[in-house]
């Protein structure tokens, strides 16, 4: 009985992919037989791309791999603690789900080839823990010609289901919406910067990490041609599916907007609160006239920044999705748990109606101890 398997190598000449199709036979003895092979040419400019990566002294990409190592390291230290806080050997573990730490997104239609990258190395998670390990999530919706984000609404849904309207927003560094009917469908998308810009400039000018339950924007006043020039930025009125990071919504892009603006630090604080609180208002309007608004993330606790949205959608009763038993703190890593699940029981993660993928897909690669 045919047992085929296609090998794939591209080695240091960077001249050809080198592609096997083998046929180990099926039987106890692995008895390899080459069906056929082939040097598949790697086109010039890749390979000048390629050999400009491989350049020998300090760089970008030895940042890049050393930091894969040093997260990989963080994760199972945090793994390591959590089980020995909690009494639980590594052995009673099925998986752990990892998703890692963005460190840039270029979504479809940001670049030619779209990509998404996490570092914190899944093997190392899984050599230090003892413990199978989940990982890579996003480039398989990717592939399929999604945006890899947000990955959420597929848990939302499995936890949050409801015979009524029901909105859950995560407002993380950035904000994302998903959309959840009585008949069972799911939509979402990334609304925007969440708390990012806010810690940003509050570290800037108070040199604290973030603003606390939102009181210095609560003491500044959102001024209307700063808002009007952020929330004018193409991404807000762009039709999903879509997604974004801080290679959009960062520094340099609010100083843009404060040019020629000489505005009190709190109003600027004040006006990015209600940036963010308008953009996901934005996006709950166009879902529904009404209905329930869950909250998770950090934003979760910023009073300031709950009291506008309030504001902004009376007809929507605010809580957070602790109110259904999954505290909004660790809501995303109970998702990633969720997907980490599903990936081994040969389940989709994704939702094609959010990312824009062409089917559903099992997420993910496993790692082995």
């Amino acid at each position: 009985m045919p047992d085929l398997f296609i090998g794939l190598m591209s080695g240091t000449s960077v001249d050809s992919i080198d592609a096997a199709l083998v046929d180990f036979g099926g039987e106890e003895r692995i008895k390899p037989r080459i069906l056929a092979a082939l040097g598949h040419p790697i086109h010039p400019s890749l390979r000048d791309a390629i050999l400009a990566l491989c350049a020998p002294g300090p760089s970008e990409l030895d940042r890049a791999g050393q930091l894969d190592r040093q997260l990989g390291q963080a994760f199972a230290e945090a793994t390591n603690t959590l089980l020995a806080r909690a009494g639980i050997e590594a052995s009673a573990v099925t998986a752990i789900g990892s998703h890692g730490q963005t460190v840039r997104h270029r979504p479809p239609g940001t670049v030619t080839s779209p990509f998404t990258l996490q570092l914190g190395d899944p093997n190392t998670i899984a050599a230090l823990t003892g413990i199978s390990t989940v990982a890579d999530f996003r480039r398989r919706d990717m592939a399929l010609g999604g945006q890899g984000a947000p990955l959420m609404p597929a848990f939302h849904r499995a936890a949050f289901k409801t015979e009524g309207n029901r909105a859950v927003v995560n407002i993380g560094g950035m904000a994302n919406i998903t959309e959840l009917t009585a008949d069972g469908s799911v939509y979402g998308y990334d609304t925007g910067p969440g708390n990012a810009l806010l810690d940003y400039w509050v570290n800037l000018h108070k040199k604290q990490p973030f603003d606390r339950d939102g009181a210095w924007a609560a003491g500044g006043r959102a001024h209307p041609e700063l808002l009007n020039r952020l929330m004018s930025d193409p991404y807000f009125a762009a039709e999903p599916p879509k997604s974004t990071g801080r290679e959009t919504f960062n520094a340099s892009w609010l100083e843009q907007a404060l040019a020629g603006l000489e505005l009190s630090p709190a109003d600027v604080q004040a006006t990015l609160s209600e940036v963010t609180a308008a953009s996901i208002a934005e996006a709950v309007h166009l879902f529904a006239d009404g209905g329930e608004l869950l909250i998770c993330g950090g934003g979760a606790k910023n009073k300031d920044l709950l009291s506008r949205l309030q504001r902004r959608l009376p007809t929507w009763s605010i809580t957070d999705t602790g109110t259904y038993g999954i505290d909004a703190d660790w809501l995303e890593a109970v998702g990633f748990a969720w997907l980490a699940r599903q990936t081994l029981l040969g389940l989709p993660g994704n939702c094609p109606g959010v990312t824009g993928a062409k089917k559903e897909a099992v997420l993910g690669a496993i790692y082995s101890p």
